[in-house]
């Protein structure tokens, strides 16, 4: 009898700026986790309505394009999705930070690839 495979365990990036994110992803895919990518709050909200259960962690940058920004991202997600690991990054945050559910974490733009790191092995460690 065949054993069952483990549902992936992925990174959702969230980042409008192609650099940072293929930056973001290329430090995440150093992980056990699969990294997915979106330039916007509403592509991560989409890919998420069909595949929340495989995510563990998102990384959003709090200035995002279109209605929903990372703050509001992150709010939506921990409501709907309480298990998912957040981590939100900014060079210029303004006072959405404020506005940050409990439990999600910041990091201030330049971010550091061992911050990132150590956020995303905390998150691949369960939910």
């Amino acid at each position: 009898m065949g054993q069952a495979t483990p549902p992936a365990r992925t990174a959702l990036v969230v980042e409008d700026d192609r650099a940072l994110r293929n930056l973001a992803a290329a430090v995440l895919e150093e992980t056990d986790l699969r990294v997915v990518e979106a330039d916007s709050g509403e592509e991560a909200l989409f890919h998420l309505r069909s595949h929340a259960s495989e995510v563990a962690l998102i990384f959003a940058d709090v200035r995002l394009p279109c209605i929903l920004d990372g703050v509001d991202l992150a709010r939506a997600v921990s409501t709907r999705w309480p298990w998912i690991k957040l981590l939100v990054t900014s060079g210029d945050p303004g006072d959405r930070i404020e506005h940050l559910p409990a439990g999600a974490t910041y990091l201030q733009k330049p971010w550091r690839s061992i911050d990132v790191l150590k956020a995303a092995e905390q998150a691949a460690g369960g939910r």
